[in-house]
């Protein structure tokens, strides 16, 4: 069984997934080599992600490889409608339509649970949440999970320290091959271009303030730069805040902030991070827009309450009228801008992420009764080895050490 909004949009969404495919060299060698031994024959597998070309072209590698998959949107704006369609035409289950309301997402969540998963790709912590607070007698069909993004690893973290995690969860985002290029470079870039295809304004010499300077932030801040822009960095942590500092950036107060900036850009994890005292300092025609995983950083709500009402100025921007007469402008409703309001990464950078994811959970089928609840980083070796293939699909090299170097280095 499958929710989605039309099977008749297949064939575009089948043109996505082979374009994404020719720059997923790291991903295509291992459904090239694994999958004719079908190792996750007899499995079930629920993923949750955003449902888009790069995340199917990941679920038909794991079908390759034996699996039944279920899959679910990991944000309600973020799929893409012939997309799913062209995973439910090639034998996936998936409950996903593009704009579902939040008591339909949580529906959908569900439903792909219900199909009793042993193994689980999540991003943002949804699926592993409900599975234990609403859904805990699944929880024995579950040999291990992989997450995705920091916001999902940060909620795993704390249902760990409370005792509540009764999975064994891989958190891939902890990898380098996903934080150092995925957070950094595919962050940095897949947010401007959402947010410059849907405003089709400039970049260049306006004030953009980036909240968060992790290496999400670190990606906006510089892509933001390297664009014309001034950039303002507000943080809560004293060691990236003169990181921001050192790298060239303003660091100060969202206070202080709210009124100098042109366009915000939210990327902590955090909620409450723009909130109506900041709306009120704000100048008339600012853009409002949010990087982190849920639709909490800009508290809508609240601009929504002190906003005589509310406009839709262009597809995907609300404008909130201020008593005063500003205009503050929302993108795709305070949502994942450059999914909302994009393609998301790009596929070269989602090559290194889902191979990860892979091989992640190709880990826990080969390990699982040796693994214990809770969180355990991927190996280094399996992360060095997506490193080794991705330089290698780009062209590039390195140098190797002679055995007297690796003496004078290391004593062997």
């Amino acid at each position: 069984m499958s929710d989605i909004a039309n099977i008749a949009l297949a064939p575009s969404g089948k043109q996505k997934i082979e374009w994404v495919k020719r720059y997923m060299p790291v991903l295509r060698s291992f459904e090239e080599e694994v999958a004719p031994q079908k190792p996750f024959a007899g499995y079930k597998m629920c993923v949750c992600c955003h449902l888009e070309a790069k995340t199917a072209y990941l679920i038909q590698v794991i079908q390759a490889c034996g699996a039944q998959v279920a899959a679910c949107a990991s944000n309600p704006l973020s799929t893409q409608d012939d997309v799913v369609a062209a995973l439910v035409s090639g034998g996936a289950d998936v409950y996903a339509i593009h704009g579902e309301t939040p008591e339909v997402y949580e529906g959908h969540i569900r439903s792909a649970l219900l199909t009793k998963p042993n193994l689980i790709v999540d991003d943002g912590g949804d699926v592993i949440t409900m599975l234990h607070e609403q859904l805990p007698e699944l929880i024995e069909h579950v040999i291990g999970a992989s997450e995705e993004t920091t916001t999902g690893v940060l909620r795993l973290k704390a249902m760990e320290k409370a005792g509540a995690l009764r999975i064994p969860v891989i958190p891939v985002n902890d990898a380098q091959c996903k934080y150092m290029f995925d957070n950094r470079y595919g962050t940095g870039q897949s947010v401007w271009d959402g947010i410059m295809r849907t405003t089709n304004l400039i970049v260049a010499g306006k004030r953009v303030v980036v909240a968060g300077y992790g290496w999400c932030g670190k990606g906006v801040a510089k892509r933001a730069a390297a664009l014309g822009a001034r950039v303002i960095v507000t943080e809560v942590d004293h060691i990236k805040a003169t990181e921001a500092l050192m790298d060239g950036f303003d660091v100060m107060t969202m206070d202080d902030a709210a009124p100098l900036g042109d366009i915000f850009v939210t990327v902590t994890g955090c909620d409450d991070v723009v909130v109506a005292r900041h709306f009120d300092k704000m100048k008339d025609g600012v853009i409002l827009a949010n990087a982190g995983h849920f639709d909490c950083e800009v508290n809508v709500g609240q601009l929504r309450e002190m906003s005589d009402k509310v406009v839709e100025m262009r597809h995907n921007v609300e404008g909130y009228v201020q008593k005063d007469g500003r205009i503050l402008n929302v993108i795709a409703g305070g949502r994942l801008v450059n999914l909302a309001s994009g393609d998301g990464h790009p596929a070269e950078i989602m090559d290194m992420s889902f191979a990860l994811q892979f091989l992640a959970q190709k880990y826990i089928l080969e390990n699982h009764k040796s693994m214990k609840p809770g969180l355990m980083n991927l190996p280094k070796d399996i992360d060095y080895s997506v490193a080794i293939r991705k330089l290698k699909a780009m062209g590039g090299a390195v140098d190797v050490l002679t055995p007297a170097q690796r003496k004078y280095l290391y004593g062997e």
